[in-house]
């Protein structure tokens, strides 16, 4: 007789997350957790760099006072270690509040290193933990790829990766990230917004992935705040805390006080070698339902792959728990948002113009500038705009991009849309309060329509 209905190995944003609905929904269920709980978002991802960014914008915000008329006497500072110790107030708050709802919730949780055993057992510190199913939610870990003196430099501490760059024991006047992608740009904004002068070297474009308007603006307004970036930046070697970087026919060598390498995650699959579960890129297989190639074996989150982000790995570890107790539910990764936490921000959902187009649609796109809304205006953020890529034959809205200020709230608005297959008519007629930054929705919409109502039609 197995001890438990569902066993979770892993307490991230996905474990946790399939732990409490599995007890809501009636199943005895245990979460193994080797580390902190919360897994790499609330220790050292997702919530600690939010809450420098925002000590930052908070030092900009006094920094440039005057353009609001508030006179600021005498130097403005930033104490990098009271940002740190308040960095690290807010991850103990959020942690001992998820350990608080999993007790709550009766879920049992045993802190320890689990190994999979057999598709019914984890073994625990020599203690056998069995249940009726298995959910992976091992997360992931940052890539490091065999760059020559790469490993050194990392080894040494003249090189570190996102987990480093949290608790660097003072801002560096020169900060280096290698990887111009989300993690990469965010720590660029960061430490630029706190004085440091920053360099991006990337081997294709940053940001790549997002539509091509988001591309180029956030490119331009990086450079235009002083950040100095690289694209199709090729690194030769790491000697210490210098990089060499061939950029076309040159070779380039960028020394700094610290040196950023963020070039990606990598899924952490072990538990999957004692099961034999196939894998699909570098990531544990799963299909629809979240179930591996081992029948009552589930995998969510980083670990299969599929889309690493926090709030991906929630929505998995509800479906998984669903489906196990004889539900029926999947994932629609089309209409899942994300979000670039940068200044300003960027949030996305569904397709850009380039791939609406690839997939043969007929393509009609509505923008809506910010430096054209009122209450964008007042708060003093021009920069950025809303672009609707929607189907020209019925009007329904494909992908929403947002480059702005609260981008990352916003988005969740384009989100019910697409969830709700929205057309740019449904958009334009929903009255939004003014004024606000969410008329910019609206807005675009009008403006996808033919019809802007605050732009010249063009």
């Amino acid at each position: 007789m197995a001890q438990y209905d569902i066993a979770i190995l892993g307490g991230g944003p996905g474990g946790y997350v399939a732990a409490i609905r599995a007890a809501q929904k009636g199943a005895k269920t245990v979460l193994i957790e080797e580390e902190s709980l919360g897994g790499v978002c609330l220790n050292v991802g997702c919530i600690p760099t939010k809450t420098l960014l925002r000590s930052a914008q908070a030092y900009q915000e006094v920094v440039q006072a005057a353009r609001f008329g508030v006179v600021v006497q005498g130097e403005v500072k930033v104490d990098w270690a009271a940002v740190l110790g308040r960095k690290d107030k807010v991850v103990k708050q959020l942690t001992g509040g998820v350990a608080q709802l999993l007790k709550h919730n009766g879920v049992k949780v045993i802190n320890g290193r689990g190994t999979v055993k057999d598709k019914h057992t984890i073994e625990v510190g020599g203690t056998a933990v069995t249940a009726n199913n298995l959910i992976i939610a091992t997360g992931s870990r940052p890539m490091m790829l065999p760059i020559p003196g790469l490993e050194e430099a990392a080894a040494s501490g003249a090189v570190v990766d996102s987990t480093g760059a949290l608790n660097l024991s003072q801002i560096p006047k020169r900060f280096i990230v290698v990887g111009g992608g989300v993690i990469g740009i965010e720590f660029a904004a960061l430490f630029q917004a706190l004085g440091s002068e920053v360099i991006v070297l990337e081997k294709f474009s940053i940001l790549n992935g997002l539509d091509k308007d988001v591309q180029d603006l956030m490119r331009r307004i990086l450079k235009r705040e002083g950040v100095q970036i690289f694209e199709e930046a090729d690194v030769q070697r790491f000697e210490g805390s210098t990089v060499v970087v061939k950029v076309g026919d040159e070779v380039h060598l960028f020394t700094g006080d610290a040196v950023l390498v963020s070039l990606g995650r990598i899924p952490n699959t072990e538990a999957a070698d004692s099961l034999g579960l196939a894998l699909e890129g570098r990531g544990i297989k799963t299909n629809e339902r979240m179930e591996t190639s081992v029948p009552g074996v589930y995998a969510i989150g980083d670990v299969n792959g599929k889309q690493m982000l926090a709030h991906t790995a929630s929505a998995e570890g509800i479906v998984a728990v669903e489906n196990i107790l004889g539900g029926s539910a999947q994932v629609d990764y089309h209409k899942i948002p994300a979000c670039v936490y940068s200044f300003p921000e960027i949030a996305v959902v569904g397709l850009t113009e380039e791939a609406a187009r690839e997939r043969g649609h007929d393509v009609q796109t509505g923008t809506f500038p910010f430096a054209a809304n009122g209450k964008a205006l007042a708060e003093g953020e021009r920069d950025g705009f809303v672009k609707i890529v929607a189907d020209r034959q019925y009007g329904e809205i494909l992908g929403v991009h947002i480059v702005g200020p609260y981008a990352t709230d916003l988005i969740a608005e384009a989100a019910n849309a697409l969830q709700l297959e929205a057309t740019l008519s449904d958009l334009a007629q929903t009255i939004h309060p003014h004024p606000t930054l969410s008329e910019a929705l609206m807005e675009a919409a009008h403006a996808g329509l033919g019809m802007p109502i605050h732009v010249a039609n063009r």
